[in-house]
């Protein structure tokens, strides 16, 4: 047969195999563009995508590095544990597992430090532990944060990142809603500033909570906030809802936050409200 005297042709050039050494774990991908960062740029970037400007979420180390002085961070001691109300088998281990791998060891750090200067009361979440959900130890250690802020006579300043109540803990982590919000109103009542900074995401009992009760509220972009999901909501109320309707964007222009700031302007834009509440007694420029 004819096929059988066809011969394969041989490429006139051999291909030599090339092995490009990649480093694990130094590239992200970003989930907005699609985009492939290296890490190290995306760091130097404030975790925000150098390619669509996508806000990463930060983590509270990394979030402490930008907003405090450096060195002036003092974290409050609380010896306070979590604990399994509901017994679930696997919660516990899980506790455990992101302890080691995020390297805190709750969804919230709380403390004082000092912001170009001025003292402050400052309690940061993180989405990456148990999305930011507020237990019983999360709302401690806000409350704790709150009585501390009214102890010392120091504004407050609370950077939210949450998908709401944790439901590991059930009935007890909706207390914390309560809790929280008595302690801002012996805050209020003191007269002393409560700055709530909005991030992505922003949801459920915290937005329900303490996060909506700032004198001043600001957001960074595009940050996504609210109390349930679009798609819940819909099929609760039965109508389409706006498009974008829960970004910051979108609560800006409806009145409520009181202004959306990038990351590299965050801890200026807070010191000049600082001055701004004592009386302006320095330079905020």
């Amino acid at each position: 047969m004819i096929v059988d005297k066809i011969k394969k042709r041989e490429p006139s050039i051999k291909k030599k195999k090339v092995n490009i050494d990649i480093p694990v774990g130094k590239w992200i991908k970003c989930e907005k563009c699609n985009e492939i960062i290296y890490k190290d740029e995306l760091r130097k970037n404030l975790s925000i995508c150098p390619n669509c400007g996508h806000y990463f979420r930060m983590h509270i180390n990394k979030r402490l590095e930008l907003i405090i002085d450096e060195g002036t961070y003092k974290n409050f001691n609380i010896n306070i544990e979590t604990l399994n109300p509901l017994g679930l088998e696997d919660y516990t281990k899980r506790l455990k597992t992101l302890r080691e791998k995020t390297g805190i060891k709750e969804a919230v750090s709380c403390g004082t430090g000092k912001i170009n200067g001025e003292n402050v009361v400052i309690c940061i979440m993180d989405s990456g532990f148990l999305m930011g959900s507020m237990g019983i130890v999360v709302g401690e250690k806000i409350t704790y944060a709150i009585e501390q802020a009214i102890k010392k006579r120091l504004p407050l300043i609370i950077f939210s990142a949450s998908g709401g109540a944790r439901m590991q803990e059930g009935i007890i982590s909706l207390m914390q809603m309560a809790k929280t919000t008595s302690a801002l109103t012996k805050l209020n009542e003191a007269g002393l500033l409560y700055i709530s900074v909005l991030t992505d995401p922003t949801y459920g009992g915290v937005t329900a909570s303490f996060a909506s009760l700032g004198d001043i509220i600001l957001a960074e972009p595009k940050a996504m906030i609210g109390f349930a999901g679009q798609r819940v909501i819909e099929q609760t109320i039965g109508e389409k809802l706006p498009e974008g309707f829960q970004t910051a964007e979108f609560l800006l222009e409806h009145g409520f936050i009181d202004k959306i700031v990038e990351r590299k302007d965050l801890k200026n834009t807070i010191y000049k409200l600082l001055l701004f509440h004592k009386g302006g007694k320095k330079s905020a420029n």
